[in-house]
């Protein structure tokens, strides 16, 4: 086996999933989401089904992606769908040949109209099983870690670019404009998410969106932004003051950021999302702030840029050994201004590694 081959069944984890099935009572899984889709093979496309069982996998697909399947995907018997032998047609016949009775789904990715759909077609039970992908992705292998990081550089240079652009009159949007082109010349694929770009008062509203407004003298600004390399997200935040800042102001920021420092020294494996969550809200609460910290301390990042496991109150589960999650803790006072600071970490059995190289130190903007 030539080398490409070998990077590419290293690439498809089919058999990672088919590992599940028995523990969960099911025949088969079925794969239908594009990021499971791309997790499961290795291979991006708009539209498509994998059916994995213990034996054999199946990766359907339409004329726009057949050829390139054939050539990237391993480990799976690639077909194609057409008008005359449509997606649901070529299933229903691998479960009816293979006798799959009870037929794992990603409930969390369908809608109501594709399950009706499925029940009326298709020969079997049909499970949920979304969980499934969810304990695997939770923990990243090495490659998925390294492609975290170079999508993060990319994000870390396109921020440094746009400092140097950042002035008073500019506006929100010139300024997001800008941030995002800076990521697409430095080689990132897409975005993660449309830049969050908010100054002074506008910096209270957590995920506000980028206006007209120019940016001041005395305000502070919000940066939330990330990029999409090979699939794989970056996502980071920086609050940076223009002009100067107020006594006040000072002591938000420097808050924000011991609290995040303390959510991150909290973060190992076998330690809950909760747990991580508390230990930066205290230092938010003791400085008097608590009514002004509304979300959690980090979500799970990866081929997503919020999936599992996250570091909120609502997540009683520990934290395993290469996890990746976000670490913001923000205060915003509504009508003011906001703070947040966002880094990422890799969760490790004896603490966390921060992947992020951009300084944290409160920048003021002349």
């Amino acid at each position: 086996m030539d080398r490409k081959k070998e990077m590419q069944e290293e690439m498809s984890r089919f058999h990672k999933i088919a590992e599940k099935l028995s523990g969960r009572g099911l025949d088969a899984m079925m794969v239908t989401s594009g990021p499971n889709r791309l997790y499961a093979g290795g291979f991006a496309s708009s539209a498509g089904m994998a059916i994995v069982t213990e034996k054999k996998t199946w990766f359907f697909t339409d004329s726009r992606y057949i050829e390139a399947a054939q050539k990237n995907i391993q480990g799976a018997d690639i077909q194609e769908f057409t008008r005359e032998k449509p997606l649901l047609d070529l299933a229903k016949e691998v479960m009816e040949r293979n006798g799959l009775k009870k037929v794992g789904f990603e409930e969390r990715y369908t809608t109501v109209q594709d399950y009706e759909r499925w029940k009326e077609k298709l020969p079997c039970e049909l499970a949920p099983a979304s969980t499934l992908f969810s304990e695997l992705r939770s923990v990243k292998e090495p490659e998925e870690i390294e492609r975290l990081v170079a999508a993060q550089r990319i994000a870390e240079k396109s921020l440094v670019e746009t400092l140097d652009f950042i002035k008073t009159g500019r506006t929100e949007k010139e300024i997001a404009a800008f941030l995002l082109y800076r990521m697409l010349s430095n080689g990132a694929n897409r975005m993660s998410f449309p830049p969050i770009v908010v100054s002074g008062a506008n910096s209270s509203m957590p995920h506000g969106v980028p206006s007209d407004k120019p940016v001041a003298d005395g305000d502070f600004l919000t940066m939330d932004f990330g990029c999409m390399l090979d699939g794989y997200c970056s996502d980071m935040t920086r609050t940076v003051a223009i002009g100067h800042v107020t006594e006040e102001m000072d002591k938000v920021y420097h808050t924000v950021l011991q609290a995040q420092l303390a959510g991150i020294a909290a973060a190992k494996a076998g330690v809950t999302g909760r747990a991580v969550h508390e230990a930066a809200a205290k230092v938010i609460a003791d400085a008097g702030y608590g009514a002004y910290f509304g979300h959690g301390f980090g979500h799970g990042l990866g081929l997503e840029v919020h999936e599992d496991p996250s570091a909120n109150m609502a997540n009683d589960k520990p934290l395993p050994a290469g996890a990746v999650i976000s670490a913001e803790p923000g205060i915003y006072i509504p009508g003011r201004f906001g703070v947040r600071i966002e880094d990422v970490v890799v969760i490790e059995e004896n603490g966390c590694r921060d992947i992020m190289e951009a300084p944290k130190e409160l920048i003021i903007i002349k």
